[in-house]
């Protein structure tokens, strides 16, 4: 029988790293990557605490950017022994590893297996995607016999809440669940966009409670909470609602065919709520279907989904998708005066379903 590696646990490599640094071993080598940047920062201040004196940045810290990056650049950087520490730290942003030419793939294979035993390089991936190309053997091999992958995901609704309510606490203030609940629907569940709305908002804020009123008055609504939005205001049969809340997105300079594909994918949710709900199906199974690291969008899908029928959602998605595709490919559409006609549409149909 073939003998099969066993893929590590989701989440296992930033344990470890958290072990790493609380004995002070770090790996040689890492790659950092996912989208929650703010703990991906934290974790590269931890390593710079943990490697580099106060002081000694310029012999011990090397920051590299991986545009135009050749290795043998970057071997260079590792060579120098480090100065009153023992290890070095050398960080490289946005270096992909997989779309190195050949000459240079190789070259950083070899690198790798001969990592200097006094440095630590961490590879971040900022602006670009991590995406291994499994069909480079090679490369991957030498990744991952030398190399720590960690992944910064966003935070589950268990670390993100607890998180949040630490966050004010340290600025005066106290939240309760359901408000952070509400908190990270606005403005979207990435710790890196949460730290100023939490500070905007606790300065805010008379009490010493946060209240729902606080985070409306001041927090910057993600896309994804505004479109919610209009399409609940057209579920209560509150056009001017929806036309206002529309507007506003207009005004913020939002390009319609973003507005368009946040809606499409907002119907496409709540079509599958009312299915959850004909089908017998619970808040859980949405979340499942949609990988929802809480219970409070789900609930907020199937809140909008009693008032209006399977029928009514099929249509209105196909009407969004007939309107996706003229926005681009047709010429000289005026995409925010098809969403306002869209909207009147999805309302008269909605109002007549009712009736």
């Amino acid at each position: 029988m073939a003998n099969t590696k066993k893929a590590p646990r989701r989440g296992a490599a930033l344990q470890k790293l958290k072990t790493d640094l609380a004995s002070g071993t770090p790996a040689a080598a890492y790659i950092f990557y996912g989208e929650e940047s703010y703990l991906r920062e934290y974790y590269l201040g931890q390593l710079r605490k943990n490697l580099v004196p106060q002081g000694f940045e310029t012999f011990n810290l090397h920051t590299l950017e991986g545009k135009d990056l050749t290795v043998q650049a970057l071997a260079e950087a590792l060579e120098p022994m480090p100065m009153m520490a023992e290890r070095t730290l050398t960080t490289v942003t946005d270096l992909d590893l997989f779309k190195l030419g050949e000459d240079q793939r190789e070259r950083l294979i070899a690198l790798l297996e001969d990592l200097p035993p006094y440095g630590c390089l961490v590879f971040v991936y900022d602006t670009l995607e991590y995406k291994p190309n499994r069909t480079m053997k090679k490369l991957c091999k030498a990744l991952e016999d030398h190399v720590e992958a960690v992944e910064f995901p966003a935070a589950s609704s268990a670390d993100l809440l607890p998180w949040i309510a630490r966050r004010f606490k340290a600025l005066g203030k106290e939240i309760d669940r359901q408000t952070a609940e509400y908190l990270v629907f606005t403005c979207g569940g990435l710790m890196t966009g949460l730290v100023p709305e939490i500070e905007k908002i606790a300065a805010y804020a008379k009490g010493t409670a946060v209240t729902r009123a606080d985070v409306d008055a001041v927090a910057d609504p993600v896309l994804s909470a505004e479109v919610f939005r209009l399409s609940d205001a057209v579920l209560q049969g509150d056009y001017d609602r929806a036309a206002s809340i529309l507007g506003d997105l207009l005004k913020m300079q939002t390009e319609p065919v973003m507005i368009l594909a946040a809606l499409g994918s907002q119907l496409r949710r709540i079509w599958t709520a009312r299915l959850a709900l004909d089908g017998g199906h619970d808040r859980y199974w949405l979340m499942e279907l949609w990988g929802m690291k809480s219970d409070y969008p789900a609930k907020l899908l199937l809140s909008a989904a009693r008032r209006t029928s399977a029928a009514w959602c099929a249509q209105a998605v196909r009407q969004c998708q007939v309107l996706d595709r003229r926005m681009k490919s047709e010429r000289g559409v005026d995409g925010a005066e098809e969403l306002k006609l869209l909207l009147v549409q999805l309302a008269a149909a909605f109002s007549q379903e009712n009736t």
